[in-house]
């Protein structure tokens, strides 16, 4: 699963945020042991991209039982 982009986590409403707060991988996860790529440049990015998920998150409620159901988690 690919990270969005910020403009596209500054534009999601609160049931997207919940998803991919739920389902995105680690930060920089699919980038270890890969030899072409840098890591700790990777790790950076995806790492400000899940801050603002999480911060946006958390201000717009948080989970509440019917998102969680909704995102089938």
């Amino acid at each position: 699963m690919n990270y969005p982009t910020m403009e596209e986590v500054e534009q999601a409403d609160r049931v997207q945020l919940a998803r991919w707060t739920r389902f995105l991988p680690s930060p920089g996860s699919w980038a270890v042991g890969v030899k072409v790529i840098n890591f700790e440049s990777v790790l950076a990015a995806e790492a400000r991209i899940m801050n603002r998920i999480s911060d946006r998150f958390k201000e717009a409620g948080g989970m509440t039982p019917q998102i969680s159901k909704q995102i089938e988690w």
